[in-house]
């Protein structure tokens, strides 16, 4: 079975990129904004719902970067294959999300999410001199990081 994700990369303003950091089913990830392909959705559509559901933000969606060309097992299902897809993206809007200066750190909000979900985000920008491959958590993310540092 094919799990499809799509990721965006927002930089800001000096050219740093935002991160999501992530407690989900008992493990911490920093990862790029983004998330599941539903039924019915094309892979644009689906990171504009990302980015509204997790930061309540307005994106543009403009060019790819980069989909998956290896195989990647799913983290949390073996019996899956994971297909990411990347672009860039532009906020439309002021970002209203908070935004932390250090990696999950998990206000009261969030943790209540946790309660009920049993996992919660947060974001923050990471400096783009001090990004690199091992800003982020999952291997195809990496992979991503990698590119991002090579321009």
């Amino acid at each position: 079975m094919f799990n499809v994700r799509v990721y965006g990369i927002l930089l800001g303003d000096n050219g740093d990129i935002l991160v999501s950091d992530e407690y989900i089913r008992g493990g911490y990830y920093t990862k790029f904004p983004g998330g599941g392909l539903e039924f019915g959705e094309g892979t644009r559509d689906c990171l504009k719902r990302e980015f509204k559901e997790e930061m309540d933000l307005g994106v543009e969606v403009t060019d790819h970067l980069y989909t998956t060309d290896f195989f990647q097992m799913s983290a949390f299902n073996p019996e899956h294959q994971i297909i990411s897809i990347y672009y860039y993206v532009r906020a439309l809007e002021p970002i209203r999300a908070p935004l932390r200066s250090k990696p999950f750190d998990f206000d009261e909000r969030e943790l209540k999410i946790y309660s009920e979900k049993k996992e919660c985000e947060t974001f923050r920008f990471i400096p783009r001199t001090r990004f690199n491959e091992e800003s982020v958590t999952l291997p195809i993310d990496k992979v991503v990081a990698r590119l991002l540092t090579a321009r």
